[in-house]
């Protein structure tokens, strides 16, 4: 029996996460998100992942430290970037910059912790220099003084970005720090399988990243909302779209039959953060409208907002260009993709399917 799309079909064995479709939880290395989003920092999680426990001070600090001390962008790396065509995509130059950084140093079978902490250093840097590149402004380079999160928000706009903004991107840069073998992080076990190095493995996930059905979806959202505030009529808008069949972004997820625990998790956080807000108020609008909607008009279904429809109020509530939001969730998705590549190095077997001949026999 085919399974297209390889839907159902268990491909491996992992110690990194476990998503509960049926009842809505993720776990990160057995601790819930819940608990992960209620005490954790970026790099706590981050540690969690990459070496299967949470830190002591003495450890959190060396990662702190090495994370930092990775940050800055080789010249040759730069000289690559400013050699892009302007029109080029953010995600197409992010998949082009890291394969440069692969270039120099030794990126060779097995992949390291230490490799998958420089490349998910690096991330953030080559973002924000494209952008003020593109702007043609000046880079602003890392500072010390900053945590992962803080100093991204800094490099893109040469300020120190205030508490609420920090925590805000943090709690979504968590929540799209892993989420099982979705298509991407798929795409990169696959590479390794091969025994290539931990860049090929990156550059082969962040070109699935880069698809629309994988890694596009805020963008999305944020379309939907400008188009409900310019109309005035939540309902009006979401019937015709789904009476059209159209896709409603921001709602839906493969793998939870129930409310995404990520979305239940960023719109609390937003909440307390933003306030009164006449953004955050649309999107509980059409979200309420939304889910009565498709109640009626899909019954049977269950269809709750998904992480993206929350991510874009997040995104939004933070003043983040829509162009940023797949890279941004790239910058937080590396730590899953290198701890994956990592696992599977460490037990490895080539990843062989294999496929069904439909065409015709003895043409000639």
């Amino acid at each position: 029996m085919i399974q297209k799309g390889l839907k159902g079909i268990v491909a491996a064995e992992t110690l990194i996460s476990h998503i509960d479709g049926e009842n809505g939880r993720l776990f990160y290395r057995g601790y819930e998100i819940r608990e992960i989003t209620k005490g954790f920092s970026f790099e706590e999680t981050a540690y969690l992942l990459w070496f299967g426990h949470l830190p002591d001070e003495e450890q959190l600090s060396a990662l702190k430290d090495e994370l930092k001390s990775n940050r800055e962008l080789p010249e040759y790396v730069k000289v690559a970037i400013d050699q892009l065509p302007p029109a080029m995509d953010l995600m197409s130059v992010i998949r082009t910059a890291i394969s440069a950084e692969g270039g120099q140093l030794d990126y060779g079978w097995k992949p390291s912790v230490s490799q998958a902490i420089r490349l998910t250093a690096l991330v953030p840097t080559i973002i924000a220099y494209r952008k003020r590149f593109l702007e043609g402004q000046s880079f602003f380079p890392p500072r010390s003084d900053l945590d992962f999160v803080g100093n991204y928000l800094y490099m893109l706009n040469g300020k120190v970005p205030i508490t609420a903004h920090i925590e805000a991107l943090e709690i979504y840069m968590i929540l799209t720090l892993e989420h099982g073998m979705n298509a991407s992080t798929f795409s990169a076990r696959v590479t390794a399988s091969t025994e290539s190095d931990l860049v090929s493995a990156i550059t082969s996930a962040v070109g699935t990243m880069k698809g629309p059905l994988h890694g596009g979806a805020p963008s999305g959202v944020i379309e939907l909302l400008d188009e409900i505030a310019m109309v005035g009529d939540a309902e009006k808008v979401i019937r015709e779209k789904v009476l059209r069949g159209e896709k409603l972004m921001g709602f839906g997820h493969r793998v939870y039959k129930t409310h995404d625990p990520r979305a239940v998790a960023l719109k609390a956080k937003l909440m307390e953060l933003v306030g009164e807000n006449e953004w955050l108020d649309l999107a509980m609008t059409v979200e309420n409208t939304a889910v009565k909607l498709l109640a009626e008009l899909k019954p049977g279904r269950l269809l709750y907002t998904n992480v993206e429809f929350y991510a874009a109020a997040i995104m939004k509530a933070i003043n983040m260009d829509a162009k940023l939001f797949t890279p941004t969730f790239t910058a937080s998705r590396m730590v899953g993709w290198t701890a994956h590549v990592l696992e599977q190095a460490e037990n490895n077997t080539i990843y062989r399917p294999q496929s069904k001949y439909i065409g015709i026999h003895n043409k000639s």
